[in-house]
């Protein structure tokens, strides 16, 4: 039975270790997967790639790399987010080629793609600026993947603790293409969710009127 949204917010914990018995259905997998896609970014550039590692053997390579964290080899699907590198530059023509999606006038099209190159002329001055941009940009499609994941009933865990260059090398990636952001275990708890714990609203939340 799928779950409102805050019924979802509640459900949705870290999960550390999955039920390897339980698999995500292709078609709940393809839901999840399509509310990274639709996900909002900055001058709508969709920096990303989504890697579905379903492999095993690849896995259980993997898992050494990311500090032997269990919900590498316990999920049923392992979601890698890469935030893309040489697209976003306006010299690769993706950024033309997407503002050209919506019809405009050129002087119009010009303008954005001038205000793009112009205002983020330090943001793309390296791969490493780059990065720094578009993985910020990867983690709204991680948040809405974690969300409908737990409006589904399906359990994920969100994972910044990895070797970096030694996955990608691992994953064979053209890093001046994409490099690995984070990475998103999918599946089934094996175990009872801890207790949810957060400040209150009071304490986080300050209105200027």
């Amino acid at each position: 039975m799928e779950k409102t949204f805050m019924e979802a917010m509640d459900f949705r914990h870290a999960c550390k270790t999955f039920d390897e018995t339980k698999k995500v259905s292709e078609e709940d997998l393809e839901f999840i997967l399509e509310t990274g896609r639709k996900s909002p970014s900055s001058f709508g550039m969709e920096p990303w790639k989504f890697l579905v590692i379903t492999n095993d053997e690849l896995r259980e390579k993997i898992r050494p790399l990311c500090w032997n964290q269990p919900q590498i080899t316990t999920c049923s699907h392992l979601i890698i987010v890469l935030a893309a590198i040489e697209d976003v530059k306006p010299e690769s023509g993706t950024p033309l080629r997407k503002f050209s999606r919506r019809e405009m006038p050129q002087e119009k099209l010009d303008f954005y793609v001038n205000i793009y190159s112009t205002h983020l002329k330090d943001t793309l001055s390296s791969d490493e600026n780059v990065y720094s941009w578009t993985a910020r940009q990867t983690y709204i499609a991680l948040g809405n993947m974690m969300t409908a994941a737990a409006v589904k009933g399906i359990d994920t865990c969100p994972i910044e603790g990895f070797e970096k260059e030694n996955l990608e090398s691992l994953l064979e990636l053209d890093t001046t293409k994409y490099q690995v952001a984070c990475l998103l275990p999918v599946g089934y708890r094996i175990n009872p969710q801890s207790t949810q714990l957060r400040e209150n609203l009071e304490s986080i939340v300050e209105y200027i009127r």
